[in-house]
């Protein structure tokens, strides 16, 4: 019988051990857990409801929400993908919904379903979980693997799925087994920005505005969020992931310019701006806001300019009218630190993708060893895309894992 032991008890380990148990029902498999808890990431994600994954189910269009990862993926998601993900499950009593931005959550709005699910699925599959379960060395031997714990017990197995996620023990334990680790980096978080009135703001959204990392060609368009310690929202985290590695490296500090009305031009801006002059004249920008933005948002950027919120359009100078048009399509802030995001907690870096098997999640360095999830350089973007990737190389490394003879 083949002896197969997974590391972690999240998603893509849960994910995997299950596949591989159903695939193969002769084969042994238990799955270790550090924690006392298994899925605790499962659990809080999506405020507690699991954003599943995302309602898109063209893989070359799948791929693009992730900034490090996308062509390894393309391959995997031919086999293993969202739908597939909405299939599994269905097939065990799991509806998943819709929402209009995309995402798909379990009908009950509750993670536990999703918890549940899988912990169900396990124990139906025959899968041995133990938790409380710290490994604290893995051996190689000459066929197979010695897997120690902190408790003293040890384990050999014939092939092991390392699915430990962002942690610096699963990162030495592959770093020892081979592999090369891409230096992990936070991913999806939300910015800080040193500017009291703007803080002030907090609570006000906007529905489309363009974000641009200045120096670079990194930018993002979507909703945006104003709070007490400056803005977060899908277009900051998608900008967050996108820019990593650029923002680590500056430490966090450098410029970000906000265009506002992304939907207009330059030219089209401006003429709204001039006829608002010429046809609201005697009214004050205070009282009368030619565009689409919350009116507190509008009145933070007038006075940012230097324009008096009561002064009459029509007294406004040539100069002014061009500052107030530049602020609304170039506004320049100071990023000075990041944020987090508490739903996700995502990280870029880790196993160098070369080195991995992309059709079963084997590795190329050592015959017998299997990754799945974050502990590989993958990460997506908010929305679902961190989940798919977890079951999508769970349920390769699942199939690869359980074959005989070594499929590596």
């Amino acid at each position: 019988m083949i002896e197969v032991i997974v590391i972690g008890g999240g998603a893509a380990g849960f994910f995997g051990a299950i596949a591989c148990k159903e695939t193969y029902p002769k084969t042994h498999v238990t799955l270790l857990e550090a924690g006392k808890t298994p899925l605790a990431k499962v659990r809080i994600s999506g405020g507690g409801r699991c954003n599943v994954t995302h309602a898109c189910f063209d893989p070359v269009e799948f791929i693009r929400n992730y900034p490090r990862g996308n062509k390894a993926l393309r391959g995997p998601f031919t086999r293993f993908q969202a739908k597939h993900t909405v299939d599994w499950f269905t097939q065990r009593g799991v509806k998943l919904k819709t929402e209009a931005d995309g995402r798909m959550f379990p009908i009950t709005d509750d993670s536990a379903t999703i918890v549940n699910c899988l912990l169900n699925s396990a124990q139906n599959a025959g899968v041995k979980v133990k938790t409380g379960a710290a490994v604290v060395g893995i051996t190689q031997l000459e066929r197979g693997f010695q897997v120690c714990l902190k408790s003293q017990e040890v384990y050999q197995c014939d092939r092991l799925l390392l699915a430990t996620g962002s942690t610096p023990a699963g990162y030495n334990f592959a770093q020892k087994l081979g592999h090369t680790i891409i230096p992990p980096v936070p991913s999806l978080f939300t910015f800080n920005i040193a500017d009291k009135p703007l803080q002030e703001l907090a609570g006000i959204s906007v529905d489309s505005v363009n974000l641009k990392l200045t120096g670079t060609p990194l930018t993002q368009t979507g909703p945006l969020l104003i709070t007490h310690w400056g803005i977060s929202g899908p277009a900051v985290l998608k900008l967050s992931a996108w820019g990593a590695r650029f923002l680590q490296e500056c430490r966090y500090k450098t410029p970000l310019i906000i265009d506002w009305l992304p939907e207009l031009n330059i030219d089209q801006l401006r003429e709204i701006i001039l006829q608002t002059k010429s046809e609201f004249g005697k009214r004050s920008p205070s009282s009368h806001c030619p565009i689409n933005l919350p009116r507190r948002l509008w009145q933070y950027l007038i006075i940012r300019v230097g324009i008096n919120p009561q002064q009459p359009w029509a007294e406004l100078s040539k100069k002014h009218l061009n500052q107030l048009i530049e602020e609304l399509k170039r506004s320049r802030h100071q990023i000075t630190g990041k944020g987090v995001f508490k739903e996700e907690f995502v990280t870029c870096g880790g196993v160098n993708l070369k080195e991995i098997d992309f059709k079963t999640m084997g590795s190329r360095r050592c015959p017998g060893l299997y990754f799945a999830g974050e502990i590989l350089d993958i990460d997506g973007v908010t929305g679902g895309f961190n989940f798919q990737n977890a079951w999508t190389t769970g349920w390769l490394a699942g199939q690869g894992m359980g074959g005989f003879p070594n499929p590596n």
